[in-house]
């Protein structure tokens, strides 16, 4: 008997070690390295799903409308967008245009940009009818806030966040949308947006008139569109909510700065013409990334010393305090030490 009770109790004593164990690694997978306070690979990813190219088709000169169709996907309100995985492996965001309540498919659109890094042409030319796709999200962070009553400036393909949310103002909403298009056959759902805003929507061929806007107090400005269009509604308007899908630019240009590698030991020089990411994956090349354009998180690092010049549309002000994301944010002054 008093073997069976020994043996009896380090089985238990196995068996809470183990628990213990298994607790403590899903903490910090890389255990017994100490766990840090604060991830330096990056967000996680939102949970991919595998979804069926149903349509592919022409809405607009030089755009494309995409149908994904998947079964009980997840939910999104307007503002939303996904991270499309091209067969490539190039990762780009497009904004949801089709029905929130739709929970069988997700609708996307994207126009041809001729001199891109690529992401739009193979969209155009590569993606077909048939194919699967592998998408993450959805996720907002151009959601609609509630308000007295609203103004919205698309241009071109911009129109996409800015549809759903037009469908989803309850009736007596006041509203006006400014819709700017090098010439109509151009912008894509042009007849819907007029079909439900009648009266309210200001189509325009080239340059809005931007002073003709008439925003009063309790109206919130939302914008999308080619980043001339935004920063000149940004001026106008500093209050307004804008959906960028390339990195903010800088006004005085990119500058060549140094970055110290502090756990590697490496110092590193980042050309004007080149990114932090692209200098560190050199000397690193299981740096994690995805998008590129300073949007998905995954390559946001730990920064201990120097200034940031973020250039982010992701990051949090308090984030912004101790991180960056390097794909995209440079150094203000001359040099940026990172935990990496």
């Amino acid at each position: 008997m008093p073997k069976l009770r020994t043996v009896a109790l380090l089985a238990g004593a196995v068996l809470v070690t183990r628990g213990a164990l298994r607790r403590r690694i899903q903490v910090s997978p890389l255990w017994p390295l100490p766990a840090l306070e604060e991830p330096t690979s990056g967000r996680p990813r939102s949970r991919a799903l595998r979804l069926l190219v149903t349509a592919h088709e022409a809405v607009a000169d030089g755009v494309v409308q995409l149908r994904l169709e998947g079964a009980n996907l997840p939910r999104w309100e307007p503002g939303a967008h996904l991270d499309l995985v091209l067969p490539s492996g190039l990762v780009r965001q497009y904004s949801l245009c089709g029905d929130p309540e739709d929970t069988s498919s997700y609708t996307v659109a994207t126009r041809l940009v001729e001199n891109g890094r690529g992401g739009s042409r193979e969209v155009h030319e590569q993606v077909t009818e048939g194919m699967e796709l592998e998408v993450r999200g959805p996720r907002n962070r151009f959601p609609l806030v509630e308000a007295e009553s609203y103004v919205f400036v698309a241009g071109g393909i911009g129109i996409t966040p800015l549809l759903p949310m037009l469908r989803s103002l309850p009736d007596g909403t006041p509203w006006r949308l400014l819709y700017a298009g090098r010439d109509r056959a151009s912008m894509p759902f042009l007849e819907e947006v007029e079909k439900v805003g009648r009266d309210r929507v200001t189509v325009v061929d080239g340059v809005p008139d931007l002073d003709a806007l008439e925003v009063g107090e309790g109206t919130v400005v939302y914008c999308c569109g080619p980043e001339g269009l935004m920063a000149a509604v940004e001026e106008r308007f500093p209050d307004v909510r804008l959906e960028r899908f390339a990195p903010r630019t800088s006004s005085d240009g990119n500058t060549e700065f140094e970055v110290e590698l502090r756990r590697s030991g490496r110092t590193l020089t980042v050309p004007a013409d080149s990114t932090a990411l692209a200098e560190i994956r050199r000397e690193l090349p299981d740096t994690a990334y995805s998008c590129e354009q300073g949007f998905c998180g995954t390559c946001q690092q730990r920064v201990l010393e120097g200034e940031i010049d973020h250039r982010d549309e992701l990051l949090t002000d308090t984030e912004r305090a101790d991180s960056m994301l390097i794909c995209v944010s440079r150094a203000r002054t001359g040099r940026l030490v990172i935990d990496m």
